[in-house]
């Protein structure tokens, strides 16, 4: 378990981010076309996992529009935006903001994937979405870097992430 802040509030996650170094544990998440999607799906490519509790909160959007910035011209790469928003709402907002770099997914059948990554909200008012974090995994699916932002109104650290990336 993982602590964390909401305005300065301890909240809780329900385990710890997957180790850089490690192996990323596989997910099973519903892309904008209501489709399953693993990690497999996007085998040979560095992946950015950025977890967001919603994109309808203004950091959380900040973060996917600068993502999606970055992607820009990186065939190397997928920027995976990952939420407990349905993905009618992940698609809204995309739409609304110009956002078409990133690939929104959501876990709207399970949160498998939020304990399996730790980091699952476990009290306070988010209980039950995620907590704010940044994972990049090489082309192999070996996390690379791993940021839990430790308050959640908070942007991740950006140029740490990117330059994992390479």
């Amino acid at each position: 378990m993982a602590t964390i802040t909401l305005k300065g509030q301890e909240i809780h996650t329900s385990g710890e981010l997957p180790a850089v170094g490690s192996k990323a544990p596989d997910f099973v998440l519903v892309d904008r076309d209501l489709n399953d999607r693993t990690l497999a799906d996007f085998k040979g490519r560095k992946k950015l996992l950025s977890i967001v509790p919603s994109l309808d909160t203004p950091v959380c959007a900040v973060s996917t529009r600068k993502f999606n910035e970055h992607a820009q011209g990186r065939d190397d790469v997928v920027m995976l935006v990952i939420s407990a928003d349905l993905p009618f709402a992940q698609a809204r907002f995309c739409g609304a903001e110009g956002v078409d770099k990133v690939v929104t997914l959501s876990m709207m059948r399970s949160r498998k994937f939020a304990k399996d990554y730790g980091v699952l909200i476990t009290d306070g008012p988010l209980a039950g979405i995620t907590a704010r974090a940044v994972l990049v995994l090489d082309a192999d699916d070996v996390v690379r870097h791993a940021e839990l932002v430790p308050e959640i109104a908070q942007e991740p650290d950006y140029d740490r992430a990117l330059a994992a990336l390479g």
